[in-house]
């Protein structure tokens, strides 16, 4: 049998639910789309989010590691000045 990347090969075990929930997220499928579609887009979100969340938790150990080691640290206000200037850069690449 031939597999390449758009072929699916493994499956989500089947889960129960109440049925409120399940007539929630019927109500909120979109025209065309199937709870099998729905399910899967959740999941590769949920799996993405966690990386994210892992990423994260490594880079603040490792950040606090090196701050415990050197004793060196930046001030909140310069980190906050930081963060403000990129999202006001990425506010206007956005036109908002």
């Amino acid at each position: 049998m031939y597999c390449d990347d758009t072929m699916k090969d493994a499956v989500i075990p089947q889960v129960r639910v109440e049925s409120e929930l399940r007539a929630s997220l019927d109500s909120v499928l979109l025209p065309g789309e199937t709870l099998s579609d729905f399910v899967e887009a959740a999941v590769r979100n949920a799996v993405e989010y966690r990386r994210v969340q892992t990423d994260f938790a490594s880079r603040c150990d490792a950040s606090l590691a090196e701050y415990e080691r050197t004793g060196v640290s930046i001030p909140a206000a310069q980190v906050i000045a930081k963060l403000e200037s990129k999202l006001a850069k990425r506010r206007k690449q956005l036109g908002g």
